[in-house]
């Protein structure tokens, strides 16, 4: 009963989440923001990837998961070179309270050689939202970062091959 209690509130608090339109952020810095790694490193978002391109997969749903496999594999594929992080980022106090919880979920679902490149973002999800919108919450926000932390390509459309295609282009031309 108490678990059902639990899935009632998380269900009618995430209906009362708030929507944020789609921004363009090519060429802007990305926020600084912290979360921790499932292997519970602590990170401080762009700053310790200063000096080298990577790619951030951002989640804000657990249904965000399909679309990003589907970068992954694609990125796997094609033998793309480039460091690449996935971010599930979860706005809200009530999910911050269930923490734990949710990473031990990611845990049992994510092996454990992976677990370094998989960021939680709770305290600052709302600003990453906000930063990049949030419509359509089951694509994955596809933000590709130089070396200085700058935005070189953007995309929250959902995977196909055209885009994957334009983000290689983007990675090379870093």
């Amino acid at each position: 009963m108490k678990h059902i209690l639990i899935l009632v509130l998380l269900i009618a608090l995430g209906a009362c989440s708030s929507p944020y339109k789609n921004q363009n952020i090519l060429d802007k810095a990305f926020p600084n923001i912290t979360g921790q790694g499932l292997d519970k490193k602590e990170w401080k978002i762009p700053i310790d990837m200063r000096g080298e391109k990577v790619l951030f997969l951002i989640g804000y749903k657990q249904d965000s998961q399909f679309d990003i496999d589907r970068w992954l594999i694609g990125l796997d594929m094609t033998k793309t070179e480039i460091s690449v992080f996935e971010l599930p980022t979860i706005k809200g106090m009530f999910p911050r309270m269930f923490k734990t919880k949710i990473d031990e979920g990611m845990r049992r679902g994510i092996p454990k050689p992976l677990w370094k490149s998989v960021i939680t973002i709770y305290k600052d999800g709302d600003l990453v939202q906000k930063f990049t919108g949030n419509e359509r919450p089951n694509n994955t926000r596809v933000v590709l970062l130089d070396q200085n932390g700058i935005i070189r390509h953007f995309d929250d459309q959902g995977f196909s091959v055209p885009s994957l295609n334009q983000l290689r282009k983007s990675i090379s031309e870093i």
